[in-house]
């Protein structure tokens, strides 16, 4: 009886000192058992779009597409993530050759990278931006 008392005393004690290797950077325990907060990443200074729409172009648009007088907007900080987004708007060939006319897309830069793209909405800025041919 005396044994299982000593184990769970035991177990007891080691849940207890367990559990303050797990406390938050708020917990109220010595700063020393407290988890570290981690250090934000300083902002990414604003991408050269022109650049790397150039250089990117094929992850853009399709090379079918035939991308034609392709215009570029300045960045804008991401709301929700560390990269920028630009609006591109180029003249475009559909699969079956016929002309689609002007087609603008957002495209999310993020280290230099085109990281994602979506073809602007009407609720999107993109209608208000002012271009540069790249």
């Amino acid at each position: 009886m005396l044994r299982i008392i000593a184990q769970a005393a035991l177990l007891a004690g080691v849940l207890a000192l367990g559990a303050c290797g797990f406390a938050d950077s708020r917990a109220p325990v010595p700063e020393f058992m407290r988890i570290k907060e981690a250090e934000q990443a300083p902002p990414e200074s604003p991408p050269d779009v022109k650049r790397v729409v150039r250089e990117q172009i094929e992850f853009v648009f399709l090379s079918t597409s035939n991308p034609r007088e392709v215009h570029v907007a300045t960045p804008h900080r991401e709301v929700r993530g560390p990269g920028w987004t630009a609006c591109v708007r180029a003249q475009l060939t559909s699969a079956t050759g016929s002309a689609l006319g002007a087609q603008t897309y957002i495209v999310t830069i993020t280290g230099g990278k085109v990281v994602d793209r979506r073809r602007a909405e009407a609720d999107d800025i993109c209608g208000s931006e002012n271009y540069e041919p790249i």
